[in-house]
């Protein structure tokens, strides 16, 4: 199994890699910031460097990292700074957080591509992934515990 980490605004938009195959789960957290652990107000106060990301966890053998990288890009806009429709701060960011070198240059490949497609505007930064931890409980899952109220 590998892992996938990336900031598309909102960590609740964790929904967006259901059901794409190779995918087995996702998990809201944080990542980026200064400390190894943090809350959502400390992360909202915008002063943790932090920022609100989904943990990605799928099978390499089905999905490639290059292509949960090419749907990151997909399922939200990087050519916005610091927001994400109506989210606005930096822990609301494009970035990517990577393990390895080989998945920062598969990373910094699909960037250049997207890139291109939008004449230069990307934000998204890439980043070894710094202090990750994971969020709340009542985050994780947010949109399928509301459903079912």
């Amino acid at each position: 199994m590998q892992i996938f980490i990336g900031g598309i605004g909102c960590f609740w938009d964790e929904t967006e890699y259901q059901g794409v195959p190779g995918i087995l789960s996702t998990e809201c957290g944080y990542c980026g910031g200064k400390n190894s652990t943090v809350s959502y107000e400390q992360v909202c106060g915008g002063d943790t460097e932090h920022i609100e990301v989904v943990k990605v966890v799928f099978n390499p053998k089905v999905i490639s990292y290059e292509n949960v990288t090419r749907l990151f890009f997909k399922i939200h806009d990087p050519t916005t700074l610091n927001r994400q429709g109506p989210n606005v701060g930096q822990q609301y960011r494009s970035e990517i957080f990577y393990q390895t070198e080989e998945e920062e240059k598969s990373a910094r490949k699909v960037l250049d591509e997207v890139n291109k497609r939008f004449n230069g505007k990307v934000v998204t930064v890439i980043r070894k992934e710094k202090n990750y931890c994971k969020a709340e409980e009542h985050h994780q899952k947010y949109f399928e515990k509301r459903s079912k109220k």
